[in-house]
């Protein structure tokens, strides 16, 4: 923040501001959809601000060091109901003045936003969707990414595990589309850093409700049977985005093994346990602020707002376009309390990020892991590089 603040100064005195001329504004749009509560265990159930707060948060920060250089920051939320037309509200936030709109959709309505948005100058930060379709085949030049991709995810996990020497693999994926997105990375990862898959399952989502009476005696049957009699294997690696069966998993397979994936030992952009590196500050003020722990989700938001703020600043003008070219340019970073300056892939507009290792409680540890080398960033390592890419961005 100091090295902010004298930045900050620089650029006034380079720019001539003064501190009474009329502030700027600029408006930073927020669309998101209503979050789904389905969730395993209770206790994540996500807030119905999440993300939002994490916006709002970083709104604060930019205003804190925007008010030097006469830039004042005003977040504009529109909520998406189930029926809601995204490109009806997205067009309201470019009335209200939105140039740049943080977005937390799935990939169908962030493209319909995105190209509906490409006539009227707007920008998207997309800060949600995983899809490696939306930096690949779909990318668009207008959507900037915040959001990990499920390979990035997927590497992550794979280095720690080669680094454990944990190589043979059982796949456990669930039955439904994301799941078996999921799937799919998890297996590139593995041929990618020489782990093995020795057998893959399908757990069928046939519906059933475990909240109930019977709920944990039925999980505890249910979950040995699924995995009885698998090859021998070091972990088990569970790709279940539908939040079915893999929060089960842990003490209840049938040969004693860690659980890594969707459950046990999850790779996450943020934790709320998570406290190198100067994140135990930003921890504070969000659970001072909101009165709950900040997630992922917040810390995604709070990224793709403090983004924003970086560019205004370091280019010092308020103007879109200028802004919008320092974000793309070389010279670009952003600090995210990750040890190390997050910058943006050009040829896809990813934001290259650490990626946590969660267990629940603690961050085991922080991918990429040690020894895993790039000619260009060791960030690079975690998901698919310059050479593999289908964008073309238009």
């Amino acid at each position: 923040m100091l090295r902010l603040l004298i930045a900050v100064w620089a650029l006034m005195a380079s720019n001539g501001v003064a501190l009474s001329d009329q502030p700027q504004e600029i408006k930073i749009g927020y669309l998101r959809h209503v979050p789904s509560k389905i969730r395993i265990s209770l206790i994540d159930v996500p807030a119905g601000n999440d993300g939002l707060a994490g916006a709002q948060l970083a709104t604060e920060d930019d205003n804190a060091t925007g008010r030097f250089l006469n830039q004042r920051y005003t977040l504009i939320e529109r909520l998406l109901g189930e029926g809601d037309d995204p490109v009806a509200a997205m067009n309201a936030l470019a009335d209200q003045g939105a140039s740049f709109i943080v977005t937390s959709l799935d990939a169908d309505r962030l493209l319909k936003v995105a190209d509906a948005g490409q006539a009227r100058g707007e920008t998207f930060i997309n800060a949600s969707a995983l899809d490696e379709r939306l930096r690949e085949q779909d990318c668009r030049a207008n959507v900037i990414h915040v959001a990990p991709t499920r390979s990035m995810l997927a590497d992550a996990l794979a280095q720690y595990l080669v680094w454990k020497k944990w190589r043979k693999w059982m796949l456990l994926s669930g039955s439904h589309a994301n799941d078996a997105l999921f799937a799919e990375a998890l297996r590139h990862a593995a041929t990618r850093f020489g782990a093995k898959i020795v057998e893959q399952r399908e757990f069928k989502d046939n519906g059933g409700a475990r909240r109930t009476d019977s709920g944990v005696a039925e999980i505890q049957r249910q979950m040995p049977v699924e995995t009885q009699g698998a090859a021998d294997h070091d972990v088990l690696v569970a790709a279940d985005e539908s939040e079915v069966f893999a929060g089960y998993l842990p003490y209840r397979t049938w040969d004693a093994r860690p659980v890594a994936g969707s459950a046990g030992l999850t790779p996450t952009t943020w934790d709320a346990a998570f406290d190198q590196w100067g994140a135990v500050q930003l921890q504070n003020r969000f659970v001072k602020a909101f009165q709950r722990p900040m997630t992922a989700q917040d810390m995604q938001a709070w990224t793709a707002v403090r983004m924003i703020g970086e560019a205004a600043v370091r280019s010092g003008s308020a103007e879109p376009g200028k802004m919008l070219a320092y974000i793309k340019s070389p010279d670009f970073s952003v600090a995210a309390f990750k040890g190390q300056k997050l910058t943006l892939r050009d040829w896809n507009l990813q934001l290259r990020q650490p990626i946590l290792l969660f267990d629940g409680r603690n961050t085991v540890s922080v991918s990429p892991q040690e020894g895993f080398l790039h000619q260009v960033s060791a960030l690079d390592t975690l998901g698919l590089d310059r050479p593999e890419t289908k964008c073309k961005l238009k």
